[in-house]
C-alpha cells in the first residue's frame, strides 16, 4: 500500500504541475516553455511503449521507427488525401502497430543485446525509406505546412474547435498532448495490472518456465510490441503537427535512445516514470545551454551519476521518517 501511495502522491503532483503551469504561462505569454512541457507530454507517451517493451523483457532501442511511420502516416493522409486529423491520428498509431507485428514476429525471437542491435537500426531503416519513398514523402525535403487539426464533431456538437480559429494553439496542443498521455499511461497501467500484466511479467523473468505453464509467449510478445508501437505512431503524429512539418531525421536513433534514458531515469519499476523521466532530461538539457561546449560532457556525466546512485530511477527515492 506504502508503494501505491507514493505512486499516486507522484501522479497527483505531476498532473497538477502540467496543468497549473501552462496557464500561468499563457497569461505571462511564456510559449516556448509552454511548446516545451507539451513536448514533455509528447515524449513520455512514446515512451510508454519503450516501458512495455521493457516490462516483458526486451530493450526496445527502435521506438523511433515507429514514431516516425506514424507521423508519415499522417502527414501523407492529412496533406494528400485531405483526411481529418482525428481520423489520421489512429490510423497512424495502427499503421505502426501493423509493420510492429510484420517486423517483431521474427525478431521477438531474439533475446537481449541481439534484440536491442536489431530495434537500434530500425529508424535508420525507416529514416532511409522515407528518403526513397519520394512519390509518398517528397524524398529529403519533407512534408511541410500541414494543417492544424480542424475541428472535431459528433451531432453537429462541436467536442474540439478548429485549431486554427484559436487565439493561441499552442495550448490546445498542450492539452491534447496532456489527455492523450493521461490515457496513454491509464491503459498501460491497467494493462499491467491484469492478468495479461502477470503474463508479461512472467516473460521478463523466465520465458520457458512460463511456456511449460501453457503460455502462449509468442502471442504475448507480438500482442505487447504492438501497443507499444502504436503509442510511439500517435506520439509522432502529435508531434508533427504540433511542429507542423515532418522530415526524414525528424525521429532519429538518438530519439530512439533518448526514449530508453527517459524510462531509465524515471525507474523502470514505475509505469509513470517515463513521464518524469522525459519532463527531468528535457529541461535540464535546456538548462545546461549555458554551458556551452561542456553542455554535453555535463549532462553525460549527471546521467552517469544517476545511474550508478540511482539505478532504479529517480522514482525509487525515498524520504526516511
Amino acid at each position: 500500500m506504502e508503494k501505491r501511495e507514493f505512486i499516486l502522491r507522484v501522479i497527483i503532483a505531476i498532473v497538477f504541475l502540467l496543468v497549473i503551469i501552462p496557464v500561468i504561462l499563457l497569461v505571462i505569454q511564456r510559449n516556448d516553455f509552454l511548446y516545451g512541457i507539451t513536448s514533455v507530454a509528447i515524449l513520455a507517451t512514446i515512451s510508454a511503449g519503450v516501458w512495455l517493451s521493457f516490462y516483458m523483457g526486451r530493450i526496445n532501442m527502435g521506438q523511433g521507427a515507429y514514431a516516425l511511420i506514424g507521423a508519415y502516416t499522417t502527414a501523407v493522409l492529412v496533406v494528400q488525401y485531405d483526411i481529418s486529423f482525428w481520423i489520421a491520428l489512429f490510423v497512424s498509431g495502427f499503421v505502426a502497430a501493423f509493420f510492429s507485428i510484420l517486423i517483431g514476429l521474427p525478431i521477438l525471437r531474439l533475446r537481449g543485446v541481439y534484440f536491442s542491435m536489431v530495434t537500434l537500426t530500425l529508424t535508420e531503416v525507416v529514416r532511409l525509406i522515407a528518403i526513397a519513398l519520394v512519390p509518398l514523402t517528397n524524398g529529403p525535403s519533407g512534408i511541410t505546412n500541414i494543417p492544424l487539426p480542424g475541428e472535431l464533431s459528433l451531432f453537429g456538437i462541436t467536442i474540439i474547435p478548429d485549431f486554427a480559429t484559436l487565439q493561441n494553439s499552442k495550448i490546445a496542443f498542450y492539452y491534447l498532448a496532456v489527455v492523450v498521455m493521461i490515457i496513454s499511461f491509464a491503459v498501460v497501467h491497467r494493462l499491467v495490472n491484469s492478468r495479461m500484466g502477470i503474463l508479461l511479467k512472467s516473460l521478463q523473468q523466465n520465458e520457458e518456465l512460463a511456456s511449460s505453464f501453457g503460455v502462449n509467449i509468442a502471442y504475448l510478445r507480438v500482442i505487447s510490441y504492438a501497443i507499444s508501437s502504436f503509442l510511439g505512431g500517435i506520439g509522432g503524429a502529435i508531434f508533427i503537427n504540433l511542429t507542423q512539418s515532418v522530415y526524414p531525421t525528424t525521429f532519429q536513433v538518438a530519439d530512439s535512445i533518448n526514449y530508453m534514458l527517459y524510462t531509465f531515469l524515471g525507474g523502470l519499476a514505475y509505469v509513470f516514470g517515463p513521464i518524469l523521466g522525459a519532463f527531468v532530461l528535457y529541461f535540464s538539457w535546456d538548462m545546461l545551454f549555458i554551458f556551452k561546449e561542456y553542455q554535453l560532457l555535463i549532462y553525460s556525466s549527471i546521467m552517469i551519476l544517476l545511474m550508478l546512485f540511482l539505478p532504479n530511477g529517480i522514482l525509487s527515492l525515498r524520504l526516511k521518517k
